[in-house]
């Protein structure tokens, strides 16, 4: 970057943090994104005339709202409800809902802010959004997560529907709170509409939606992997995380012949030298998604090795795909991966790797697939069920693995394209551009407003 590019992104992200402050994760995500776009645009005096990367970091709105409840000793409960409405130049609002206790303004804003340009990396008409509230579901009963869910749809459905904000699940919002949110938004408008996705599939979800962001990073990786003349099989994985990303990462990449020999939890990690087979991840699945146990039964269960509190990036291998949460690669980790011989990191996960984190892999030369490129898979499969909603219509599960399929190779495409570097493709440099020029387009075409 240029002194002068220099001197313009610390300029820009002055104004930014003055105008933001306490938000350090919105610094971190629109810092990753301006450090491309600034050079980018200063022999396009179009994009500059508009403000548009100004316009594109003050979310369009931002609803916060009290959610009243009863727990069920009959005590009164209050929580904090968000919905940042980002950008809906290219399509409506598009984003999860997620329900953790340290749910912030800030993290929506970052995520809201990715959600935006990942959206636009589709080629699918939506916009980006992000919401949610600082509920725990766990530990709660059934009675008191539907109860949440209603009272928090009771005053989200003002300011959202099928044309306007189409929310879906998060971590902590999976197909029981989606469904208990529909029903409460079915009740108060007396419409059947795809007001939200990751509905069952009984009433106007998808097929493969569950599996969707999982599946999307490993397609991109494969791209990736091809497009420099390298193959999966074979080649040691390291996955982050047991939750639903994790685990269709990992079904995905034995499929194809990958050898997965670690996950984790926030407990620790187990570690597999020999490979997790399909066998074991459908014990892993059900420890997880039924019993909600520990991956330290796992490891007790099939001898594999355990560390606790520990991360899988000090174990070597040739891939690494975090898929647990932002922020889990620090610098360290990051720098020990390649020491050890790590070809490729493709993100599952928002934001995991911290930026010093970033610097150290595009300066190693390693294979980088960003976040907002290689977890778009989710999306593109919600940007499908909200088509066959309109529709009235549903695609078989073939005919969605080959959409989402064909749309992670144009995501590779465009990631391609920008970022070109002489011999070398820098990932995260074309999916900024390429998602930037989408939304910057569309607020130039649309005028002042």
């Amino acid at each position: 970057m240029l002194a002068t590019d220099q001197d313009r992104l610390n300029c820009f992200m002055h104004g930014l943090k003055r105008r933001n402050p306490h938000q350090p994760q919105f610094h971190q995500a629109v810092y990753e994104v301006a450090m491309d776009i600034i050079p980018f645009i200063q022999d396009r005096p179009i994009y500059q005339r508009h403000r548009v990367i100004e316009r594109l970091t003050e979310p369009d709105r931002i609803v916060i709202f009290r959610v009243n409840w009863e727990d069920d000793q009959g005590n009164f409960r209050a929580n904090r409800g968000y919905r940042i409405q980002q950008s809906n130049a290219i399509g409506p609002y598009k984003g999860g809902i997620r329900f953790h206790k340290e749910v912030s303004l800030d993290t929506l804003k970052f995520l809201a802010f990715e959600q935006t340009l990942k959206n636009a990396l589709t080629g699918l008409p939506m916009g980006g959004a992000k919401g949610g509230a600082n509920f725990n579901p766990k530990g709660k009963s059934e009675g008191e997560v539907m109860c949440f869910c209603q009272r928090f749809m009771a005053v989200l459905a003002h300011h959202i529907g099928p044309n306007t904000d189409i929310p879906a699940g998060d971590i902590g919002v999976g197909a029981r709170e989606v469904s208990y949110m529909f029903g409460q938004y079915k009740h108060m408008v007396n419409q059947f509409t795809g007001a939200l996705t990751g509905k069952g599939l009984s009433y106007g979800g998808s097929l493969i939606r569950t599996e969707a962001t999982g599946y999307g990073a490993v397609y991109l990786l494969e791209n990736m992997l091809k497009h420099h003349g390298h193959e999966l099989e074979g080649r040691t994985v390291l996955v982050s995380g047991s939750g639903n990303v994790a685990q269709y990462t990992v079904e995905k990449l034995i499929e194809l012949g990958g050898k997965v020999i670690a996950m984790s939890d926030s407990s620790g990690t187990i570690h597999e030298p020999g490979g997790i087979t399909a066998e074991k991840l459908e014990w892993i699945k059900e420890l997880k998604n039924i019993r909600r146990g520990r991956l330290e039964e796992y490891a007790e269960e099939f001898q594999a090795n355990y560390y606790p509190q520990k991360r899988p990036w000090q174990i070597p291998c040739d891939i690494a795909i975090p898929c647990a949460t932002q922020n889990e690669i620090s610098s360290e980790d990051a720098k020990t991966l390649i020491a050890n011989g790590c070809m490729a990191v493709v993100e599952g996960a928002n934001m995991p790797t911290v930026q010093e984190g970033i610097n150290a892999y595009l300066a190693a030369g390693i294979l980088y697939g960003p976040s907002k490129a290689a977890n778009a898979g989710g999306v593109a499969v919600s940007g499908l069920e909200m088509t066959q909603n309109s529709m009235r219509l549903s695609w078989s599960r073939n005919d969605l693995d080959q959409k989402l399929h064909s749309i992670m190779h144009n995501i590779h495409e465009q990631c391609v394209e920008y970022g070109q570097d002489g011999d070398d493709i820098n990932y995260r440099k074309g999916a900024n551009i390429a998602g930037f020029i989408r939304v910057a387009d569309a607020l130039v075409a649309c005028g002042n407003i």
